[in-house]
Formats: structure tokens, sequence, C-alpha cells
């Protein structure tokens, strides 16, 4: 198998010139992987609230599963500032694999919360995962019983009409979940009809509250970007051929028993 080393000899020689970034969000983990598809990732990674670059060059990784890290580019490190509240980096992108951004997967199991280590230290970890054909855009449908899904990203999916994605939900109803990460507020729907989970969630990705009252009101006051803390999951999954009215009955019995009526976001 080929090694980390093997595919980027350039660093062999010059290892404690590079500090390696695992980008990951402190909020919301796959911040970064939007600011990436987004074309944003530059911008986002040189914010930094504190000198966490002070090395020539910085190896960037991007978190997308556990002990799975996207390869972002080499930068280097041209001057730093402080500004306001936090400090701003100047990098330039260098063109060291460039043409393997997005698209090579590295295996580093990560038990540890530092997120900018030196290269020297752990390259010797770093395992080849994957090698995409083109950039990585989404995940493949991860199984309803794993499906954790931030706004972000769920909007990508819609998008992009993310084939594994769209059969899934489109296949099947029942009952989810959605998460305030920002408050800990919950909302529970339901999903039947045509395509269930994928038009129920497509009319979310519109307007941030696919007509819920509480959740309207939440997004008119709050503007359509706190969307983006909201978090999609499902809690029950039932056969198309399921009579709706047996669907509503288990959204009450879910309302009742998180209680969203009164401490969440459900009106009804």
């Amino acid at each position: 198998m080929i090694t980390f080393i093997q595919l980027f000899p350039e660093l062999k020689d010059n290892l404690k010139d590079y500090k390696v970034h695992f980008a990951i969000g402190y909020r919301v983990k796959k911040e970064p992987l939007y600011a990436f598809f987004e074309r944003k990732f530059k911008k986002w990674q040189e914010w930094q609230n504190q000198k966490n670059f002070e090395r020539p060059y910085i190896l960037s990784l991007i978190y997308i599963r556990p002990n799975e890290w996207l390869y972002a580019g080499i930068y280097r490190r041209i001057d730093v500032k402080w500004v306001d509240d936090h400090y701003e980096y100047s990098t330039q992108l260098l063109d060291i694999n460039k043409d393997l951004i997005g698209r090579l997967i590295i295996r580093f199991e990560k038990k540890f919360r530092a997120s900018y280590l030196r290269l020297e230290r752990h390259v010797e970890r770093f395992q080849i995962s994957e090698l995409l054909k083109e950039q990585y855009s989404t995940d493949i449908f991860p199984g309803y019983e794993n499906l954790r899904i931030d706004f972000n990203m769920l909007s990508r999916i819609i998008q992009e009409q993310e084939l594994s994605w769209k059969t899934a939900l489109s296949n099947v109803k029942g009952i989810y979940l959605i998460t305030d990460k920002k408050n800990g507020k919950q909302y529970i729907g339901s999903a039947y009809g045509s395509e269930a989970f994928w038009t129920r969630w497509a009319n979310y990705t519109l307007n941030g509250h696919a007509g819920n009252k509480e959740l309207k009101k939440l997004i008119r006051q709050e503007g359509i970007s706190y969307a983006n803390n909201f978090q999609f999951s499902i809690l029950e999954v039932r056969s198309n051929n399921t009579d709706d009215d047996e669907i509503l009955k288990r959204e009450k019995h879910w309302k009742d028993i998180l209680l969203t009526r009164k401490f969440g976001y459900n009106d009804n």
C-alpha cells in the first residue's frame, strides 16, 4: 500500500515546516466541509482565535466522518494580524498535489481534542483510505437508523438530487426529529404522501420552516441562516403501504414521549 510520504515526497525532508490542520467545526463538525463545498474553505481556515499556524506551511485535512479526513490542500503561511477579536492569516494555496484536493481521503485515528498538530509527530499514522474519481460532494445514504444530518448538508443533497438519498427517503413513510443544536429544542414531524421524507424535507430547505408555525416564527425572527442549527434524524420508518392515519398516530406518540409541545417547537 502506498504511504502518505510516497504520495507527498516534497514533504519528506522538511516535515518540521508543516502544521497539520484537522479542520472540524466547534458546534457543527462539518462546518469546514460545507465551506469547502462553497469554495470558502481558505477564508474559513484563515480565521483563527489563536496563533495556530506558526510554521511556514499548513497541511489541511477536513473532517468528513470519524477517523476520515479529506485532503484540502497545502498552504503557505504569508502573514497574520489581529482583527477585532481574532487572528486573520494570509495564506496561499500551493500546487503540491492540487489535483488530489477533494479527492484524497486520509484515515487518521484522532483520539484527542487538539486540531493543530506537528506533522513530523503523526505522519507515520496517516493511511491512504480512498482516492475518488471526482471531488467529494455528499455522503452515500447511511441507513435510516444512522441518519443524522445538518440542514446545510441536507440542502445540498436535495439540490443535487443525490440518488441514494432520494431513493431511500422517497420510498418509506415515518416520523422524523429536528433538533435545534443551539438550544436543544426539538420538533417532531411526520412524512407521508408523494416521496414522503424526500418531499417533506425538501420543503424545509426552501425556507427553513416548511410551514410549521413555531419554526416559521423562529425563522422570521432570526433569519433563514438560523436553520443551519437544525439537525434532522429519523425516529421511525414504516412502509409506503401504511395508512396515513397510523403515521399521524405515531407522530402524536412521539410528541407525547419527548414532550415537544411543552418544551419544543410543536404547537399541536
